[in-house]
């Protein structure tokens, strides 16, 4: 599939995106492709395993095969390999629950958790102690292992999550994407510091905040399921060893997709040795398991949607934009005109929308210090969003690239139908030559950090090594958010939702 072509009329094009529900509305069999993401079309695998009348006989596996025999997903040994961990989960799901981990107060199990650890006496010796109470509560009943599924992009990971929560009996149950997920974190810890009295002057307090946060999900739930588990913020890789060891002392079972392995996890990070001991604990409570048919079904052949990808070099492609601006913008019930959205009391400024659609500069979107809450923000609000003067990017825009990839991530969660002007072809958008041009700035925050020039070349946060790597999803949502598949999920007109 191109991702970018010499521009169809912007008439044509805008009446038949406008058209496509009703010209698809007899046809019953889309409404299950809406529900996976990632693997479409028909092939025929004389290698994938014959798997045993009673491993097949699961609600799981008998979508998965309806999907298969419906011609709406290929076949894929690997992703029924996943598929098959998943279902076993499942099954151990439907009778859990971790209400009685839950017995003890917040009191009890913080202190007995706390008095497990070694404590250093007076006489420099070392003992530890254990609240034989709360270990016995702790430590029965024994919570189902999670699960950690990791592989290249595009390869069914949330295809297969998707398939997974939508068919786990439990009303305990949570999916949220990482990022989200430590964004949420980050604001209860903020919110339960507000509420604490002042401290009172020449007194110094001790409060950690982090026990009861996890607690309080625990009680919200006993499932959670992460898309996109990554960790490139060094404040969330401090404190995700103590999170989520009360989380999973308290029976919280954790499902998780990644484009990376456990052990790869905030590679090159600041301050990874303090992370180390996460990823021993995220082992040993979820099996890990890859997913890596070798294969990017986003970039496979589908029926594009048109033209949603215009370069700036093309002749015309700025008016074309602008036209289908016009034309979306004709079925709003609503005028153009510029909108303030309010973000954490921040006030978010967009230049130009109508109704559901929103006609953004990648200036206002990447270039001011905008994160995850402010894109979510924007996804809540519209259902179309036009990005233009998308430059060539590079590693000497890292925060740039960095939002757009966050960017792009959320809108992709979210089913929100991109229009995209850019200077360089999809493939090409990011260059990934040498870092020249920031010396004088890295050299500032190596010194900040009491690092040397050594040390910086290693981190992550000075190669630009995440952003290579994370881009890479980028491109290959992208791509899907071209076809016509993705757009017909994005319509979020009422009459079109039933």
């Amino acid at each position: 599939m191109a991702a970018y072509a010499l521009p169809l009329p912007a008439r044509c094009l805008s009446r038949y995106l406008l058209k496509w529900s009703s010209l698809m509305k007899n046809r019953s069999w889309c409404c299950k492709v809406f529900v996976v993401r990632g693997c479409a079309t028909r092939a025929d695998d004389a290698s994938v395993p014959t798997i045993p009348a009673a491993q097949k006989s699961s609600v799981l596996l008998d979508y998965y095969d309806s999907m298969v025999g419906h011609g709406s997903l290929r076949e894929d040994r690997h992703q029924r390999s996943v598929l098959l961990q998943l279902d076993q989960l499942q099954r151990v799901l439907r009778a859990y629950d971790n209400t009685q981990l839950l017995k003890v107060r917040d009191r009890d199990i913080m202190v007995g958790l706390n008095r497990q650890r070694h404590v250093e006496d007076t006489t420099g010796t070392e003992h530890k102690t254990e609240d034989t109470e709360a270990e016995q509560l702790l430590s029965r009943p024994k919570p189902p292992r999670g699960l950690y599924v990791h592989g290249n992009v595009g390869t069914g990971k949330t295809m297969l999550m998707d398939m997974f929560y939508s068919h786990v009996e439990s009303s305990r149950k949570k999916r949220v994407h990482f990022n989200a997920f430590m964004l949420d974190i980050h604001k209860r810890i903020h919110r339960l510091k507000q509420s604490l009295p002042k401290r009172r002057l020449g007194k110094m307090t001790m409060y950690d905040p982090i026990a009861p946060i996890a607690l309080d999900i625990s009680r919200e739930t006993c499932l959670l399921c992460f898309d996109e588990f990554q960790v490139t913020d060094v404040a969330d890789a401090m404190i995700l060893k103590q999170l989520f060891e009360t989380l999973f002392r308290t029976g919280v079972v954790v499902v998780a997709t990644s484009n990376r392995p456990p052990d790869e996890l905030y590679r090159n990070g600041l301050q990874r040795a303090t992370f180390v001991p996460f990823i021993h604990m995220l082992k040993e409570h979820c099996q890990t398991t890859c997913l890596d048919s070798g294969m990017d079904y986003r970039k496979r052949e589908m029926p594009a949607a048109g033209v949603l990808y215009y370069l700036t070099t093309e002749p015309g492609a700025e008016r074309a934009v602008d036209h289908l601006f016009h034309e979306l913008a004709q079925g709003q019930n609503d005028f153009t005109r510029p909108r303030v959205l309010t973000v954490l009391g921040r006030k978010l400024h967009l230049s130009r929308t109508c109704g559901s659609i929103a006609d953004c500069t990648f200036q206002e979107l990447c270039d001011q210090p905008l994160g995850a809450s402010d894109y979510l923000e924007i996804s809540r609000v519209f259902d179309t969003v036009f990005i233009r003067n998308i430059p060539r990017l590079s590693l000497r825009m890292k925060d740039q690239a960095r939002r757009l990839t966050t960017l792009i991530d959320n809108f992709y969660d979210q089913k929100v139908r991109v229009v995209v002007l850019a200077e360089a072809p999809l493939e090409s958008l990011f260059d990934q030559g040498p870092l020249v041009g920031d010396e004088e700035r890295d050299r500032v925050l190596l010194d900040d950090l009491g690092l040397t020039q050594d040390a910086g070349d290693r981190l992550s946060l000075f190669t630009g090594e995440e952003e290579i790597f994370a881009f890479q999803r980028t491109i290959s949502r992208l791509t899907e958010m071209q076809t016509e598949q993705y757009w017909l999920q994005g319509d979020r007109r009422p009459d079109k939702m039933k």
